[in-house]
C-alpha cells in the first residue's frame, strides 16, 4: 500500500490546524458572549434599581405615565416590558395587553377601551400594543374601513395632545428589527415548544405581508411622529442592548428624585412556648417529586 504523499500530508496538517483555529475562535467567541451578557445583566440590575426610584417618585407625586410599545412581531417588546415590570410594584406599574375587541367595543368610539386603561395619579401604564393597532394590523388585515383608518390618522395627534395637556407623560417606542433577525426569531419560536404560543395565526399571516406592514408603519409615522408626541425608535436586533437602551432612555425622560427609605429593621419575632405547629401528617402536602 502506497504511503501518503508529501502534498497529502501537508493538506492533512493544514486541515488539522484550520480545525484547531476554528475551535479556538469559537471558544473565544463564546467567552466574549458570556462576558458581554454578564456586563448587560449587571447594567440591567443597576437600571432596575433606578426604575424602583422612578416608581416611588411617580407614586409620591401622583404622576401619570403612559408608555406605548409597538413594533414588528418578535422585535423584543415583550422582553423589554418584562424587564421594566420585573422589579416594580404591580400596583404602580401596570402592563396592559388588550385582546381583540368584542362586538360591543367595536361599536364604541375607537379610543374608548384604551381610555379606561390610562394611568390614574401615581401609576405607570405599559401598553403592549395600543390604539396604534388600527394603523397596523387593522389596516393591513382589513379589520377597519378606509374611512375609519383615515379618521384614526386625523384623530391620533389630537387625542394624544389632549392627554399631554392633561399632564399625562406619554412615551411611544417603536422596536425595529431586520428581516433576517425576525426570521431567526420566528424559526426559534417554531422549533421550541415552549415558545410556539408566541406565534399567533395573525403573526404568521403578517409575515407574508411584510411590505404592506412596512408601508403602513411609514404612513403611521408620517401622521403621528410629532414634536409634541414623537416616536422613539429602538434598534432591536440585539435584544440585550435594546432593553438597556430603552430603559435608560425612559429613565431620562421623567425627572425623579431618590425617595429610598432608610434600611428596614426587622422586629423580633413573637414567641409563645404554648404554641405547637400542627403535624405535617394532618396536612395535604405537595408531592416531593424533586
Amino acid at each position: 500500500m502506497a504511503s501518503p504523499s508529501t502534498t497529502e500530508k501537508k493538506q492533512a496538517e493544514a486541515a488539522k490546524e484550520a480545525d484547531k483555529a476554528a475551535k479556538k475562535a469559537d471558544k473565544l467567541a463564546k467567552k466574549a458572549g458570556k462576558e458581554q451578557s454578564k456586563r448587560h445583566e449587571k447594567e440591567l440590575k443597576r437600571l432596575q434599581r433606578e426604575l424602583v426610584k422612578l416608581q416611588d417618585w411617580v407614586a409620591h407625586e401622583k404622576l401619570r405615565v403612559c408608555v406605548i410599545f409597538e413594533g414588528r412581531d418578535a422585535a423584543g417588546k415583550g422582553g423589554t416590558i418584562k424587564r421594566i415590570a420585573e422589579p416594580t410594584n404591580p400596583r404602580v406599574v401596570r402592563v396592559v395587553a388588550l385582546p381583540a375587541p368584542t362586538e360591543r367595543q367595536r361599536s364604541q368610539w375607537y379610543f374608548q377601551r384604551y381610555v379606561t386603561e390610562l394611568p390614574a395619579g401615581g401609576e405607570i401604564v405599559l401598553f403592549d400594543r395600543s390604539w396604534y393597532n388600527r394603523a397596523g394590523v387593522e389596516k393591513v388585515m382589513g379589520f377597519c374601513s378606509d374611512a375609519e383608518y383615515e379618521e384614526f390618522l386625523r384623530s391620533v395627534p389630537e387625542f394624544e395632545n389632549m392627554l399631554i395637556r392633561s399632564n399625562v407623560v406619554l412615551v411611544k417606542y417603536w422596536f425595529s428589527v431586520s428581516d433576517d433577525e425576525q426570521e431567526r426569531r420566528f424559526q426559534d419560536r417554531i422549533n421550541d415548544p415552549r415558545k410556539r404560543w408566541k406565534l399567533s395565526p395573525m403573526d404568521l399571516e403578517a409575515r407574508s405581508r411584510w411590505v404592506e406592514y412596512s408601508r403602513a408603519k411609514d404612513t403611521m409615522f408620517k401622521h403621528t411622529d410629532t414634536e409634541t408626541s414623537p416616536w422613539w425608535v429602538v434598534p432591536a436586533d440585539d435584544k440585550e442592548r435594546a432593553r438597556l437602551n430603552c430603559v435608560h432612555h425612559l429613565l431620562s425622560l421623567v425627572r425623579y428624585e431618590d425617595l429610598t427609605s432608610a434600611p428596614l429593621v426587622l422586629p423580633e419575632r413573637q414567641h409563645d412556648d404554648d404554641y405547637v405547629r400542627p403535624p405535617e401528617s394532618e396536612q395535604r402536602l405537595v408531592p416531593q417529586t424533586y
